[in-house]
């Protein structure tokens, strides 16, 4: 394959940002011709991060020297407020992978109200597909604006929608307990709280009132009639990357522990990158890191009426800069594992 689509990132020096070109790098049908930052200008990526070895890759620019008519498609790994104004920017002048939560929701005043921040362009919110592609792939088909969901929106949706769809779950007293590498909290992250020189540390944040809760209500609403409802707390573990999520649900009258194995079975065996693991196999982060893999694994509760469900991520390539290229390989109707395995 030529390499034939001309890419672009901007914030190509995040976490999410040195990700997406190391993928994009190792892509047969992409040249990236501009990489766009905020502190580094002039800079070779290489310098940045070592695993980014290409010697044909452009020096780092400001994002704001970023033309759109030079490029095919744009990924923007910017921070949530900042993405927006780049996007009404660019919008209809090239295509746009949104990994911000710019315009992940659907509604305006959920945004404000989650993310402290005014919108620059709230009548685009709607023309963005959301970029999971499990369940939006027929959408994200020939696509021009994409936005990528949240990590732990990404962690609960691809393990509760298949049994939601299927009406095999209650709506009300799922509690969702989950815990991430402190990457997801961005370069800024103080290490201090979580490593340093003697001990690791290990706490919970924002328990009910995390700013992913509206995005998974959003996305947990639109599959079924029922509104669902649930607890969610969330960790940050002292290691640097990796995302582990637990459900405890109860089920619908009359539906058993078979009845959600086949249903995860029969999703894992339709998606390249879902992998059900059964009782003798060990889920853990070793197993998903560096990948655009989710585990699930089912265990069996004590009462006959629940269940729960383990579900593992990579939180920066499959919760962010993979399920990116993922979008990316489906819009332009390349192989959706391109590049990624």
């Amino acid at each position: 394959m030529n390499k034939s689509i001309k890419v672009a990132v901007l914030g190509s020096t995040g976490y999410v940002g040195l990700d997406l070109i190391k993928i994009l790098n190792q892509h047969p049908c992409v040249k990236i011709n501009f990489l766009g930052c905020e502190n580094y200008p002039n800079t070779e990526i290489k310098h940045i991060d070592n695993r980014i070895i290409n010697q044909n890759l452009p020096k780092l620019k400001l994002n704001k020297e970023f033309n759109s008519s030079n490029s095919d498609v744009v990924f923007l790994a910017l921070p949530h407020g900042i993405s927006h104004k780049y996007v009404k920017k660019f919008y209809k002048k090239i295509r746009i992978i949104d990994l911000s939560a710019d315009f992940r929701l659907d509604n305006l005043s959920t945004y404000i109200t989650n993310y402290n921040n005014d919108h620059t362009c709230p009548s685009l919110l709607n023309k963005f597909i959301y970029g999971l592609p499990e369940f939006n792939k027929e959408k994200i088909k020939n696509n021009e604006n994409i936005s990528i969901p949240g990590c732990y929106p990404t962690s609960v949706l691809l393990a509760l929608i298949p049994l939601i769809k299927e009406n095999l779950l209650l709506e009300n007293n799922i509690i969702i307990d989950s815990k991430s590498g402190y990457s997801g909290a961005g370069k800024k992250f103080n290490l201090k709280q979580i490593i340093n020189d003697n001990n690791n540390n290990f706490y919970n944040y924002n328990t009910n009132q995390h700013r992913h809760i509206c995005e998974i209500r959003q996305e947990l609403n639109k599959c079924s009639v029922k509104k669902f409802n649930f607890s969610f707390n969330p960790h940050i573990l002292p290691v640097f990357r990796g995302m582990m999520t637990t459900i405890y649900c109860d089920l619908e009258s009359n539906i058993n522990e078979a009845e959600i194995h086949n249903s995860l079975k029969n999703f894992a065996n339709k998606n390249p990158f879902i992998h059900l693991y059964n009782h003798n196999q060990q889920a853990d982060l070793f197993n998903v890191q560096n990948t655009n893999n989710c585990i699930l694994k089912l265990f069996k509760s004590h009462s006959e009426n629940k269940i729960i469900i383990v579900s593992i991520i990579d939180n920066l390539i499959k919760g962010a800069a993979g399920q990116a290229v993922q979008c990316f390989n489906i819009s332009f109707n390349f192989e959706e594992t391109l590049s990624l395995i």
